[in-house]
């Protein structure tokens, strides 16, 4: 009963500032019941008046409640299946950017993190240069033999974990109400979505993972034209400390910087373009957060990405969906596109492939009547998901996350050229990665794959077979016997039952009291 007042009072706190911001003024009430289109005429009150955009209200919402939220929306931005196009699109503009906490308490995460006085780690250690939800950022000098050398210095927020645990905690708490009370809220399995952002929050809590992340990177990416990430000083990095090489670079924002050292932003354009898609189908694990502030050029004109919090992955079966379905569009091949959505499982097969491939013809016909450079591939993938939801194609989070990075990616690119043709830009890529895959070789090689698997499974066929006969019997036994609740548990259930429904009760009744008197504040 206590932690769902608790957690009562924290949503109601969130659903204030969101009417203060003025969040709600674009939610359609004659979607709603009755008792929330009284709560939403009640919030018009206190709307905060002014000239944002509800992109920019959404925002302001989002960052006043802290990092949470902003987290919440950045990955709600990668969901329109749960909040819809239109706010996911909203939502997509949201910068993770907090205010930096106090030096001195950096200082005392990063003594703590190393069990010595911080001039013992590093030479020096300055302020913090840029801040986000999670962590931020220190520039700092190590001493080596060739003399001092400067690095990058991410240290996580203090308490961090404790914040994060408990607005999970409330988060978990509405979803479980909301799939209990309502069969969409079930459809869109929201408890499973709190659970995929708290298993992603963990993981970009601890920085060696981060790290692990950059190290996977650099190893796959050693042999490629163009591009590299940064190095990892992993003496100097913990769970809560980050020790990477600093990058002198220049932002791939500054276009006028660009050209001043020149750069030439034509190439620049297609290596963005090209790492992005060879990192997704050759390695099936890309940077999901390709922003231009993550993007610099190095000296020698390389793409260098930094901020590896937030990683995609794709498997064998997704990435030959990607690279299929891109280069049928590229073809325009609609047919062997819409096979490949039933091949892969994707769409139901009483559905039919004829009229599937109708409807992406109904996609890819017009995209290729246009110019070059209005041709996006983003938008070509943010279509087609919209026509496959016709034929009961299912949410995939990791296509999802793919297209909204895709998103990402066409716009820097075509900050830095404008006219960029992205079918010619592709087009080798995944041409090259088709003919590796799924022509002679990659055929081979599956076939391989297949057969260690086949023996693998053959291996362990009696054991197997062993765990069948025993889970036989007992089956056996429960239908003879029936099964037995103690008298005990069949109590306990009751009890259980019983103080829910009192909890649920109570909390009602104080969001009826507060409503009530809020709306009593505006007379």
């Amino acid at each position: 009963m206590i932690s769902a007042l608790t957690h009562s009072m924290r949503l109601m706190r969130a659903g204030f500032v969101f009417a203060r911001e003025g969040v709600f003024s674009g939610v359609d009430p004659t979607l709603l019941p009755v008792p929330a289109r009284l709560a939403l005429r009640a919030s018009s009150f206190i709307s905060r008046p002014g000239k944002e955009s509800q992109a920019g209200r959404l925002a302001a919402a989002l960052t006043r409640l802290g990092p949470t939220y902003v987290k919440l929306g950045q990955f709600l931005a990668t969901r329109p299946d749960v909040v819809g196009v239109a706010i996911a699109h909203d939502l997509e503009s949201l910068q993770d950017r907090m205010p930096a906490f106090p030096h001195e308490q950096a200082v005392a995460i990063v003594e703590q993190a190393f069990g010595q006085p911080i001039g013992k780690t590093f030479v020096r250690f300055g302020p913090a240069v840029a801040a986000a939800s999670i962590a931020q950022v220190h520039r700092a000098e190590v001493a080596t033999a060739n003399g001092q050398r400067p690095v990058a210095v991410k240290v996580l927020r203090p308490a961090i974990e404790r914040r994060f645990a408990a607005d999970l905690e409330a988060f978990a708490f509405a979803a479980r109400e909301a799939e209990e009370h309502s069969a969409e809220a079930r459809r869109l399995r929201l408890v499973e979505t709190v659970a995929t952002l708290r298993r992603s929050v963990a993981l970009e809590m601890d920085l060696r993972l981060e790290a692990a992340a950059l190290s996977e990177m650099a190893e796959n990416t050693k042999g490629d034209p163009g591009f590299r990430v940064p190095e990892v000083d992993w003496d100097r990095t913990t769970k809560e400390v980050l020790t990477l090489e600093w990058i002198d670079g220049t932002h791939l924002s500054n276009r006028a910087a660009l050209i001043a050292k020149g750069f030439d932003l034509k190439v620049l354009a297609r290596t963005v373009i090209q790492s992005f898609l060879r990192h997704a189908l050759r390695d099936g694990f890309f940077h999901a957060d390709m922003h231009p502030g993550n993007l610099f050029i190095d000296d020698e004109g390389r793409l260098v990405a930094v901020d590896f919090g937030i990683m995609g992955r794709l498997g064998l079966k997704e990435r030959r969906f990607l690279a299929e379905i891109l280069y049928g569009f590229i073809t325009r091949n609609y047919r062997r596109t819409a096979e490949v959505h039933f091949e892969a499982g994707y769409v139901p097969s009483h559905h039919s492939v004829d009229d599937f491939a109708q409807a992406i013809r109904a996609i890819g016909e017009p995209i290729h009547n246009r110019a070059a450079d209005e041709i996006s591939m983003a938008k070509l993938l943010t279509l087609l998901f919209e026509v496959t939801g016709l034929f009961d194609m299912r949410t995939r989070p990791e296509l999802l996350l793919l297209q909204k990075t895709m998103v990402v990616v066409e716009g820097v690119a075509r900050s830095l050229d404008p006219k960029l043709d992205m079918w010619s830009t592709a087009e080798p890529v995944v041409r090259e990665w088709i003919e590796r895959n799924l022509g002679p070789a990659g055929r081979i090689e599956g076939a391989a794959e297949n057969a260690a698997q086949f023996g693998r499974f053959i291996g362990q066929m009696p054991g197997l077979l062993t765990r069948g006969a025993v889970l036989m019997e007992q089956l056996d036994a429960a239908t003879r016997n029936g099964i037995a609740l103690s008298p005990e548990t069949v109590a306990d259930i009751g009890r259980a039952e019983a103080r829910r429904n009192r909890s649920m009760v109570v909390v009602l009744w104080v969001i009826a009291a507060l409503l009530a008197y809020i709306v009593w504040l505006m007379r």
